[in-house]
C-alpha cells in the first residue's frame, strides 16, 4: 500500500536585505514539522540582486530549510504571480502560509487558480509610513481561513479588522531553548569575539530602522556614561539608520563606547557576550531578540509595547519603560549596571519563563494543530474570499 504523500505547506514572505525576526520562526519552522504529516517550502520575494538574500540562504542551509528566490521587481511585477503560480503547482501546494501584505494579497489572487487553504501569520505593523501596504494587510486578512496572532494586542487589532473570532489564534512567538542557551560566560564570550574589554556590555540586536528606538538607547547611554558609569553598548544590524546613528554617537564623541557591529549571520555568541540587554523599541509584535536575549539568561529592559508586557513582568524577569522615554531607560540600565544581585535574579528568572512558556516545539505543536484542524474542516470556507467580496459589494 503506497504510503501518504505529506502535506504542501508553503511559507511566503517579502523580505529585503537579511530578513528580521519572523525568518527565525519561517526557515526554523521545516524541521519541527518533518515527518509529522507535512513537507514545508519556504518562497521569498525579493529585490533581485540583493545582497542580504545569500545569508538568508545560509540560515535556511544550516536549519535545513528549502528556500526558494522569488525576484521582485516591485508592487506591480507581474512575473512573481507567475513564479509563485508555478511553484504552487510544481511544488502541490496544499496550504498557503502568508507572512506580510503582498504574500497575504498574492495567496488571495493566486487562490482561483490554484485550490489551497489560506493560513497567515500576523506579526506585527511596524512602519506605517506606507499606509497603503498597511492598509491592504487589514484587508486581506478578513478573507483568510484561519489569522494566527504573535501576541496578544496583534489578536485584538485583527478582531478589529473584521476577522471572525472563530478564525484567529493566539500562538504568541517562541525560541529554540537548546540553541539559545548560555555555554560559556561573558568574559569568555568576549574573549572568543577578540574583545578584551572587561567592562559590562549592553545589548541590543535588530534591524536599523526607525521604529528600533536605537537613537532613544544611545541617548540614554550618553547620559549614564556622562554620570561616570563605565561599560560599553554593542548594537548588532545593519539598515537605512545606520547613518543617523553613527552620526549621533559621533556628535556625543561616544564612539569607543557606543558601536554599530552591523549585521551577524548568527549573534548566540554576541548575546553570551552581553551582560544586559536594552530593547528601546517604538513598535513591535512580540520580539524574538528578546525571547533570545531572556533565553540566555539576560536581565532584560524593554520598552512597554505589544506583547512586551505579557512576557516581561517588570522587577520579576525584567525592567519595563515607556517608549521612547530617554529618562525611564537611562534610570533602568542605570540600576542594573548597578546591581549585579538584581542582574543575576532577573535573568534566572527570564529563562525560566522562555523555558516554561515560549519553548519552540511547543509552538510548532500548536501551530501543526491549526495546520490539521483546518484541513480536518473540509472546504466550506474555501470559497470564502469570492463570497465576503459579493457580500461587500451587495451592502454598499
Amino acid at each position: 500500500m503506497k504510503s501518504q504523500e505529506p502535506t504542501v505547506v508553503l511559507e511566503t514572505r517579502v523580505v529585503r536585505g537579511s530578513g528580521g525576526g519572523p525568518d527565525k520562526t519561517i526557515l526554523n519552522s521545516p524541521r519541527f514539522l518533518d515527518g509529522q504529516g507535512y513537507r514545508v517550502v519556504c518562497a521569498y520575494m525579493h529585490p533581485p540582486d540583493d545582497p542580504g538574500f545569500p545569508a538568508l540562504r545560509k540560515k535556511a542551509e544550516r536549519w535545513g530549510a528549502t528556500l526558494l528566490s522569488v525576484p521582485d521587481r516591485g508592487p506591480f511585477d507581474p512575473r512573481v504571480l507567475l513564479e509563485l503560480l508555478r511553484i504552487c503547482r510544481r511544488e502541490r501546494v496544499t496550504i498557503w502560509h502568508g507572512h506580510d501584505y503582498k504574500s497575504n494579497l498574492v495567496g488571495l489572487l493566486l487562490r482561483p487558480f490554484w485550490k489551497m487553504r489560506l493560513i497567515t501569520t500576523v506579526h506585527g505593523w511596524v512602519d506605517h509610513r506606507i499606509q497603503l501596504y498597511y492598509w491592504i494587510d487589514r484587508f486581506c486578512l478578513r478573507y483568510y481561513e484561519r489569522v494566527i496572532c504573535v501576541s496578544k494586542d496583534l489578536y485584538e487589532q485583527s478582531l478589529a479588522c473584521g476577522v471572525p473570532e472563530s478564525r484567529c489564534i493566539l500562538i504568541e512567538n517562541a525560541v529554540e531553548i537548546t540553541e539559545f542557551a548560555r555555554t560559556m560566560s561573558p568574559s569568555e564570550a568576549r574573549a572568543r569575539l577578540g574583545e578584551n574589554s572587561i567592562r559590562p556590555v549592553i545589548g541590543a540586536v535588530g534591524r536599523l530602522s526607525a521604529e528600533k528606538g536605537f537613537d532613544v538607547l544611545i541617548r540614554a547611554a550618553d547620559q549614564l556614561l556622562s554620570v561616570g558609569h563605565d561599560f560599553e553598548v554593542w548594537i548588532v544590524g545593519e539598515g537605512d539608520q545606520r547613518e543617523p546613528l553613527q552620526s549621533l554617537i559621533d556628535g556625543f564623541g561616544r564612539g569607543e563606547r557606543i558601536r554599530l557591529l552591523g549585521y551577524r549571520t548568527d549573534p548566540t555568541e554576541v548575546y553570551q557576550a552581553m551582560d544586559i540587554y536594552a530593547l528601546s523599541s517604538l513598535r513591535e509584535g512580540l520580539p524574538n531578540v528578546v525571547l533570545e536575549a531572556m533565553a540566555l539568561g539576560l536581565p532584560v529592559a524593554a520598552t512597554r509595547i505589544a506583547g512586551v508586557p505579557l512576557l516581561v513582568q517588570d522587577g520579576e524577569n525584567g525592567l519595563i519603560v515607556e517608549p521612547g522615554s530617554v529618562e525611564e531607560l537611562r534610570n533602568a540600565l542605570g540600576r542594573l549596571l548597578a546591581d549585579s544581585d538584581l542582574c543575576a535574579r532577573l535573568g534566572r528568572e527570564a529563562r525560566a519563563t522562555v523555558e516554561a512558556r515560549y519553548n519552540f516545539h511547543a509552538r510548532m505543536e500548536k501551530i501543526r494543530g491549526v495546520f490539521d484542524e483546518l484541513l480536518n474542516s473540509g472546504n466550506s470556507s474555501s470559497s470564502a474570499f469570492s463570497m465576503m467580496v459579493q457580500a461587500d459589494s451587495s451592502s454598499r
